[in-house]
């Protein structure tokens, strides 16, 4: 979990009496995980959060599924997906199970609304662009990598620097709790002196931007696949103050320190977080193997037991031809997949490697979508021939 962290203004202690500069109180809530077991925050506002003076529906959330009747290798060039929407509802999904959905975001418009997903934890890996995550818990500046870590239950809302028009974020939406791995942990949630980031790589909020102004704002709220608009009288960024181990963060992938050895190295070695029933892993940049015989590319294999999804950032991924900047390849269960022809021997006596990468394994079987199908590269299955 996220170390303690403080923010604003809040009481010596919790559940007590905190009043405005006029006498009046202000309002707590309990920002809890798992009913009143997990992790939690106290946050402070100017109004009450139960205030609402209208509540409508907005949509409902479908993926139209794309029922291929044969179990392949994929290549989606998803640069070919259109461009539109804002950054949260204009995302599209283009692979999901029960546990988690897979999807590209390239917002054109700015959101006029703010947004919570009351179910589901959310990582937006940025791609290209920077601007600012407006959050109840504070605002989080962000940059091109960043993995932003957003709880279910947080409201936020993307502002999209002027600078940055062709912003693009791959989006994992998890129906649980994102964290690092626990096997990085010590019994007391530190993380360990061997993992390969620690807590001070870790950036929270340290900002808090409270509004107290009226009006009519719009908060659309996410539970399954419904979203339901609710409409309040008052901004409902208007926090003044929180503490405790559940709220926003960030952690670049720059940041990550690769762990290599004499030879290669699976992927575990590169797990950055775990989520219910997947992990997600950065390749960056490194120095590779070093054993005399070694043989730097990946050696064939099969994924008996997972799925795995690889996004493709920069550089030159060693083991592949053909595949362009934000490719996505998606290797399902049952066949095995490794280096394209030539590229054993063209990788020996490699020391190291310039790629950089995000990918997700999934313990169960990912359903592709319709997105997926209108970028698909049906030729990649035979792209392992001479």
């Amino acid at each position: 979990m996220p170390a303690y962290h403080r923010l604003g203004q809040i009481p010596p202690k919790r559940h007590t009496q905190f009043r405005k500069p006029d006498g009046t109180l202000y309002s707590e809530e309990l920002f809890g995980t798992e009913g009143f077991s997990g992790n939690y925050a106290n946050l402070y506002y100017n109004y009450p959060p139960t205030r609402v003076k209208k509540v409508e529906p907005y949509k409902r959330v479908a993926y139209e599924e794309w029922n291929e009747e044969v179990q392949r290798h994929h290549h989606l060039k998803t640069a070919n997906l259109p461009r539109g929407g804002d950054a949260v509802l204009g995302r599209q999904v283009l692979m999901f199970n029960k546990d988690v959905a897979l999807a590209v975001a390239q917002p054109t418009i700015a959101m006029d609304y703010y947004f919570r997903n009351a179910e589901c934890d959310e990582v937006y890996f940025v791609h290209d662009g920077q601007g600012v995550l407006e959050t109840n818990f504070g605002l989080l500046p962000y940059h091109e990598g960043d993995y932003i870590v957003i709880p279910r239950g947080a409201t936020f809302r993307f502002k999209i620097g002027n600078d940055s028009p062709d912003s693009r974020f791959l989006v994992i939406e998890a129906h649980g709790t994102i964290e690092p791995p626990r096997r990085y942990l010590n019994k007391n949630g530190q993380m360990l002196e061997h993992s390969p980031y620690c807590e001070r790589d870790i950036r929270r909020p340290e900002e808090l931007e409270t509004h107290t102004e009226r009006g009519d704002f719009e908060v659309r709220v996410k539970v399954g696949n419904l979203i339901t608009s609710y409409w309040y009288d008052f901004h409902p960024i208007n926090t003044v103050g929180w503490d405790g181990c559940e709220y926003p963060w960030i952690f670049n992938i720059a940041d990550f320190e690769p762990i290599t050895g004499r030879v290669h190295q699976p992927p575990p070695v590169h797990q950055t977080f775990q989520g219910p029933n997947f992990v997600v892993c950065s390749f960056v940049p490194r120095k590779l193997d070093y054993h005399p015989l070694s043989i730097p590319v990946p050696y064939n294999h099969s994924n008996i037991d997972s799925e795995e999804m690889l996004y493709y950032v920069n550089g030159n991924f060693g083991s592949r031809r053909g595949i362009e900047r934000s490719s996505i390849t998606l290797h399902p269960r049952g066949i095995p997949h490794g280096p394209h022809p030539g590229a054993v021997e063209k990788s020996l006596g490699a020391e190291r490697t310039e790629e950089l990468a995000v990918m997700v394994d999934t313990f169960h079987p990912l359903k592709l979508t319709a997105a997926a199908q209108s970028c698909d590269d049906p030729a990649y299955p035979y792209s392992w021939l001479d």
